[in-house]
Order: structure tokens, then sequence, then C-alpha cells
């Protein structure tokens, strides 16, 4: 039988130090761009994508995600008594959106480490790990795109972006050859290098916050030596996993906003805002308005 990837994992442990001083008594998955938290913007991509079951890898401080897509009795009955029913449908849509689970990570031990604290709850199927970071705009949601994939390969397939210049060194980079199908956009990786100087990277194809893992890297994450700072990284498990199997990198089409980083967060605000129907002429106007 084919696998299907049904289950989406958020690795959300992380401490948000980039965000200081906002960051310091709530999640940095929980600001908001415009008026809806970082962290939706992805579960909503995995449902678009037939994705039926969200993990979240939370950690001390991150109550108010759990609370974010539960259900809330007493804003609800305030709402619905105030004749407030267009709100009234905005939060209980929320809480039910999808199946939500959580799992702690008691200590932020990287990236393979918060992937490998879901595995009994993904068990031995196909998944999707979304870093809520990257929120990625596009008619057709970025996992869907992959999924698409998959549905062929049968075999992980990670994001890509074309990285030119000194940037490059910021990613992981993939060393990979040109697939057949899908536009070209398909690559077979050969390997992958981890923020390399430019002129030792591999290709210009970064690797983005998607992916598409089978669950034989649960094995290769378990076997995998940690790093520096007794970090397990996701990179060396999938390093080890493609020793066994295929996997793909895929140049997914859409713009990708880096809501991690602080100009990253105030472009993606500006224009999702713009694209607003209640909100987009006033807004364009002011910024008309503004002397630059």
């Amino acid at each position: 039988m084919k696998m299907k990837v049904r289950k989406a994992v958020f690795p959300a442990a992380g401490l948000g130090t980039r965000f200081l001083p906002a960051t310091k008594a709530q999640p940095k998955e929980m600001l908001p761009v415009v008026d809806k938290p970082i962290i939706q913007y992805g579960v909503e991509e995995a449902m678009a994508s037939g994705c039926d079951q969200i993990v979240i890898i939370t950690g001390r401080g991150k109550q108010a995600i759990e609370d974010h897509f539960d259900v809330s009795y007493e804003l609800e009955k305030m709402l619905e008594e105030r004749g407030k029913t267009d709100l009234l449908k905005i939060v209980r849509n929320i809480s039910d959106m999808i199946y939500v689970a959580y799992v702690r990570q008691k200590e932020a031990l990287g990236l393979g480490h918060a992937v490998l604290m879901a595995r009994e709850l993904v068990g031995n199927e196909a998944f999707a790990v979304l870093l809520a970071d990257d929120v990625i705009d596009n008619p057709v949601p970025c996992l869907k795109q992959m999924v698409d994939v998959f549905d062929q390969k049968q075999c992980s397939v990670i994001a890509a972006q074309v990285v030119e210049g000194k940037m490059i060194s910021s990613y992981g980079v993939f060393d990979a050859q040109p697939a057949e199908g899908f536009n070209g956009r398909l690559f077979e990786i050969r390997n992958m290098v981890e923020k390399p100087k430019p002129e030792e990277a591999p290709s210009n194809l970064a690797i983005i916050g998607r992916y598409i893992l089978t669950p034989a890297i649960f094995d290769c994450l378990a076997k995998t030596k940690t790093g520096a700072g007794g970090e397990l990284q996701l990179t060396d498990g999938m390093r080890m996993l493609l020793k066994q199997e295929k996997m793909y990198a895929y140049v997914y089409e859409g713009r990708r906003y880096d809501t991690g980083d602080k100009l990253g967060f105030l472009k993606a605000t500006v224009e999702f805002a713009l694209k607003r129907n209640d909100l987009g002429g006033p807004f364009r106007e002011y910024l008309k308005g503004l002397k630059l």
C-alpha cells in the first residue's frame, strides 16, 4: 500500500531569544502576523495539504499555544451574549480546526531531538515537519506541492529555495542532481552540507523548513550522535537516511517569509495586511503618505 501523509509535526520548544523581550513570557510561535499567530499559518497549511492530525512539540512556557487551539468557553459565551457572531465564528473555527496532540520536550536539544520526540504519536507512517517560522504564501500550499511529489515518489521530500551569493552560508545546502518531472523543480539529493562557505557550497539550493519524512528517520535519529552543545541535528539524521533510501529536494512555488527574523516578520506583517480586504486599502493609503 502507498504511504499517505496524514500527520504534521511542529517543533515549538525553542526559546525565541531573537524576539526578546516580547518572548520573555509569550511563545514566539504566538506572535501575530496581523491578527493570526505564526503557528496558525502553518497549521492551516498542513490542513489544506491533507493532514488531519497535528503534533506540536512544546516546552516550558508554551501553554499559550495549547490554549489557542483549545475551546475557550468563557470567551465564546461572552461573544454569544453580546451578539458578536463574526468574532464567535473565528474563535470557534480555531478550536474546531483539527485534532492536536502535544509532546513536552524538557530540554531544547536540537531539531532532530524535537522530531524524535514525536515518534510514538507518528508511528510507522510518513509525516510532515513544518517549522512555523517559515510562513510560505502561495495559492497551492507549499506542503501540498510536496505531498504531490511524495504521492508519486514515496520517498522523503525536503523543500528547497534558490539562494544566491553569500546568504547561502546561512543555510543547509543540497548536493543534488535534476530529477524527471515536476517542471524542473525536483532534484535527487546526493548529500547535504550545513552552512558551507559560499565558494564551497555544492549548489544554490537551500534547505527550508518543510519536510516530508518516511518513518525510517526515527531509527536514524536514534542512532545519530549529538553535535555541538549536545544537540541532535535533523540534517545529520537525514544524511544517515540518505544511505538507505532515495530523498528528493523540491523547489516550491511561493513567497517565503522568515518570521523568526525581525525584518522578515515586519515584511510578512506589511504584505499580509495589504492583501486583506478589510485593511489593504486604508493601510496602502497610510503607507503612501509616509515620508520615506
